[in-house]
């Protein structure tokens, strides 16, 4: 019945597409696309609204972590330390001190995430246009970069997730659950320990994975002092200033990145005019025949499932590092369980239009590719063993003008155009950001 279903919906999809070929004297009614997407949200998940993003500045219906409710301070707080350049003050090599940020590797003009294959933190150079353009600093031996070993996931809809990385290593509750013997002491993932969703854990281990530091003397005499009297002021003088604290800004900075003014969102919210009829047609395949609801849902268009869709690592002559065998291995990674190895988390599909790379292992160069990939249901990766391939890893059969509209709709119909609305413009510091090197400072124009 599930099959005959979606066949009826595509084939009213067609219909509208391609009314034009009808003659006047065609017996049928047509239904406007529009109605049958609506038509199909609404079996799904009740009704548009639940696939809504609220605004940025609506705190109470964004997911908040119960330890960390976001509040205005804290926002603007977390919006200058994401992006402070002035906090890189524990570089490998002296040469990096105030060269880099958490924006670095998560910027908007990459849709909040790296605009290079593999991001760089301490150890990279320039910027280019849209990130594009950062490379590796010759006086760096491998063993001092921070560079990631493993895709940049996106700070965009991070709100949507209860646990963070590819491998959902941070976090504490939810899907964590169970996972408390792997939270290994004198590893970042200690910071689980600390109680918190995997927004908040993240931003907090981040500081210190990625060289970051906050710095007292740096707060005190800066105008970052009263902003954190302003975002914590319920919190003693004493421990005020602090990583813990940072970090809890920065995510509350993180859950207010909603791509709110993509036109598929606008649509949602009434705009019969903001999606074209390709992009309609691509929405009611999207959650229709193509399946992609399955794993792709909520207003993130995400999922916090596991799965190993045989999809390459990072590789190549450009890669910096050594891939690690925990990293490739994904959630097994972490958990240590064999049955959750080569498992990646489900990633939100916003905003993908500003980078060149996808997948875990970025081995894809287009959205188009990945839709193809999924609807061929090839692995590529030969060292993820076929028992670990799930059942629902088949072909689509979808053809080529559907594999487009689909494409249209999640590169277009997902775009927020608009995402330096989160960015600075300016730092408490007058550092550049989201980078500070030579390069980078006469590429943004910001010597």
């Amino acid at each position: 019945m599930k099959n005959l279903h979606h066949s009826a919906i595509l084939a009213m999809a067609f219909m509208i597409l391609f009314s034009s070929c009808a003659s006047d004297d065609d017996d049928y009614r047509s239904i406007p696309a529009q109605n049958i997407l609506e038509s199909r949200i609404a079996e799904l998940y009740g009704s548009n609204a639940a696939l809504i993003q609220p605004l940025a500045t609506d705190y109470s219906l964004i997911p908040n972590d119960e330890n960390n409710p976001i509040t205005q301070a804290k926002v603007i707080l977390g919006k200058l330390l994401f992006h402070e350049t002035g906090l890189a003050m524990n570089p490998n090599v002296d040469d990096g001190m105030h060269t880099y940020s958490c924006a670095s590797c998560h910027h908007a003009k990459a849709g909040f995430q790296s605009g290079i294959l593999q991001g760089i933190g301490e150890g990279g150079m320039g910027f280019g246009i849209t990130g594009e353009g950062r490379f590796k600093n010759s006086l760096y031996l491998e063993e001092d970069l921070d560079v990631q070993p493993i895709r940049t996931p996106t700070a965009l809809n991070v709100a949507y997730q209860d646990v963070m990385l590819w491998n959902g290593q941070f976090g504490a509750t939810g899907t964590n659950e169970g996972t408390e013997a792997n939270w290994t002491v004198g590893t970042p993932k200690e910071v689980n320990n600390l109680g918190f969703e995997g927004v908040e854990t993240q931003a907090i281990a981040g500081l210190e994975v990625h060289r970051l530091l906050i710095d007292e003397d740096f707060i005190l005499n800066s105008d970052y002092k009263d902003l954190f009297d302003e975002a914590f002021s319920n919190v003693d003088v004493s421990e005020r200033y602090s990583k813990l604290n940072a970090g809890l800004a920065i995510a509350a900075y993180e859950r207010t990145l909603l791509p709110n003014q993509a036109p598929f969102q606008q649509w949602l919210n009434g705009n019969t005019n903001a999606m074209n009829e390709e992009e309609t047609f691509g929405a009611i395949l999207f959650f229709g025949v193509a399946n992609c609801y399955s794993c792709h849902s909520g207003p993130a268009l995400n999922g916090m499932d596991f799965y190993a869709l045989g999809m390459n690592d990072l590789a190549g002559e450009n890669i910096m590092t050594t891939i690690d065998d925990a990293t490739k291995r994904g959630r097994g990674g972490f958990t240590g369980n064999a049955e959750d190895d080569y498992k990646f988390k489900t990633p939100q599909l916003y905003n993908l239009k500003d980078v060149t790379f996808f997948g875990h292992g970025g081995s894809f160069q287009t959205i188009k590719d990945v839709i193809s990939y999924k609807n061929n249901a090839i692995a590529e990766n030969q060292n993820v063993p076929v028992s670990q391939i799930p059942e629902m890893f088949t072909p689509l059969n979808l053809d080529d003008a559907q594999v487009d509209a689909i494409t249209a709709f999640i590169e277009n119909a997902l775009y927020d155009s608009n995402l330096q609305r989160y960015v600075p413009s300016e730092l408490p510091s007058g550092n550049c950001f989201p980078n500070a090197d030579t390069v980078s400072s006469q590429d943004m124009g910001c010597d």
